[in-house]
């Protein structure tokens, strides 16, 4: 029994040490689904950050601005959609879309901030999480702060 658990449930170091996955794969592609729904409703401002190797929350992190209460729900909402269509996948958890001024939506393996810029310029997120790798955004010009 011991012979076939050892099997099934490596302990080595090189388990630990493994290329990444498709899981990751999937998270990336994922975040930059929801940078892409962003963009469509004119979020600025667009930073998309791997967190995976320095944080246990999630893989990535993708944060926005939105100059309305208004246009920062309209992002919500677009990307919610976008993500329901494209990977049949709701958020685990959604805070803040009543205030509109930072929502804060958990696929889990991605976080997504939106915030008003009083906001984003008061908790500065992308300081803290600043060694994080910054993921490029194809198709995209007012982004990266």
């Amino acid at each position: 029994m011991t012979e076939s658990l050892r099997g099934n449930f490596p302990l080595t170091k090189n388990a630990l040490s493994r290329p990444k996955t498709d899981t990751e794969a999937t998270s990336k592609n994922l975040a930059l689904t929801i940078a892409e729904a962003a963009l469509d409703r004119k979020a600025v401002e667009i930073i998309l950050l791997d967190v995976a190797e320095i944080s246990y929350l999630s893989d990535y992190f993708v944060m926005m601005t939105g100059y309305s209460k208004v246009q920062v729900r309209a992002i919500a909402d677009a990307i919610a959609g976008q993500v329901e269509i494209d990977w049949q996948r709701r958020p685990l958890r959604t805070e803040g879309k009543a205030e509109g001024t930072w929502v804060l939506q958990d696929y889990g393996d991605v976080i997504v901030h939106i915030m008003m810029p009083r906001e984003r310029e008061f908790y500065n997120l992308e300081a803290f999480w600043g060694h994080a790798e910054r993921i490029p955004i194809p198709n995209s010009e007012n982004v990266g702060g």
